[in-house]
């Protein structure tokens, strides 16, 4: 393991700043890394003890990560008592399973005085033990539909990650660097974060509230601006959608035109591009949350279930229910 071993007395001192980080199977790698070795980092520039931390499992068996390679934990969730924060790094789909034992630990820990974080969909976890109830959060953007609507209270943002409070989340990737950076330099300066940064040819930490995904102009190359606007009124409006012509007159161009632009950027019309859009968000809801096909039809602007069958069965060769059943088998 690389990080220092934490025996169980040491670990309760709250001067010591231990992180725990829970992982979940096929947990991301790369998140992982990017927030431990930051702490790494900070001790050898520091040339102290600023930081420790320890790995954890919840059955205190090897977790295998999404790349296939296995992380043996110091322990699983009885290792520690307290610690200065505890870290869930989730899995894929990880969190359509019920987590009572990990809910149970993370209120244990929070009343204890530990901050309580999550690097991916381990803000799933968070919110299922009930400890996201009046805070702000954010999440990868690929669960955000699927979290939104699962837990409709809770605000939920595709920013790269968010300190509220003693509660902290992340988008997962290399964002968890940028996370730690702002955690080091809440902790003990901006010098230090910097300079941890460089180390990692990271020279600027990114802002909690930078968005996750490139732009539309940016994604596609695009430098027409009409067209990026239709494309941003599309995107943010797949539970209601928008009729077509209603979005030419928002944007301030005609049906027609709207037809030439889509034929010359994607080879397909408006109201094609739209449905994917839709059905893209629909798919992966099936295999991300734990919504009924219905709820997912409907929030991918769907009034009619027999019509969201038919639609995704041309797009994907499988109805949502088969899909949903195979997923489960």
């Amino acid at each position: 393991m690389a990080g220092p071993k934490a025996d169980k007395t040491e670990t309760a001192e709250p001067d010591r700043r231990v992180v725990a980080f829970l992982l979940m199977p096929e947990f991301s790698m790369l998140a992982f890394t990017a927030a431990i070795e930051p702490l790494r980092v900070a001790n050898e520039l520091s040339k102290c003890e600023l930081y420790r931390w320890v790995v954890l499992s919840t059955d205190a068996a090897a977790v295998t990560s999404s790349n296939g390679l296995q992380i043996a934990p110091h322990g699983g969730l009885d290792f520690l008592e307290s610690c200065w924060a505890a870290v869930v790094c989730g899995g894929r789909n990880s969190h359509l399973k019920p987590q009572p034992k990990l809910g149970a630990w993370l209120r244990r820990l929070r009343f204890r005085g530990a901050k309580v974080g999550a690097i991916s969909d381990g803000t799933y976890m968070l919110a299922q033990a009930g400890l996201l109830d009046g805070y702000a959060c954010t999440i990868h953007w690929n669960c955000i539909a699927g979290f939104a609507e699962t837990y409709p209270d809770i605000e939920v943002t595709d920013s790269l990650y968010r300190i509220d409070r003693d509660r902290f989340t992340c988008s997962g990737g290399t964002a968890s660097m940028d996370l730690m950076l702002k955690l080091i330099e809440l902790d003990h300066g901006r010098d230090l974060a910097r300079s941890v940064g460089e180390n990692f040819m990271h020279v600027d930490i990114r802002e909690s509230q930078t968005n996750q995904r490139t732009p539309p102009n940016a994604r596609y190359d695009l430098a027409n601006a009409k067209l990026v606007a239709i494309l941003e009124l599309m995107e943010n409006n797949l539970e209601e959608p928008l009729p077509i012509a209603g979005i030419g007159e928002l944007v301030g161009v005609s049906t027609r035109h709207m037809e030439r632009l889509f034929a010359a950027y994607f080879k397909s019309t408006p109201s094609r591009y739209y449905l994917e859009l839709r059905l893209r968000r629909a798919k992966h809801l099936l295999t991300s949350s734990r919504l009924s096909v219905t709820e997912i039809g409907l929030a991918c602007g769907f009034t009619s279930m027999s019509h969201f069958a038919k639609c995704y069965r041309v797009s994907y060769g499988v109805s949502p229910r088969l899909a949903r059943r195979a997923l489960h088998a």
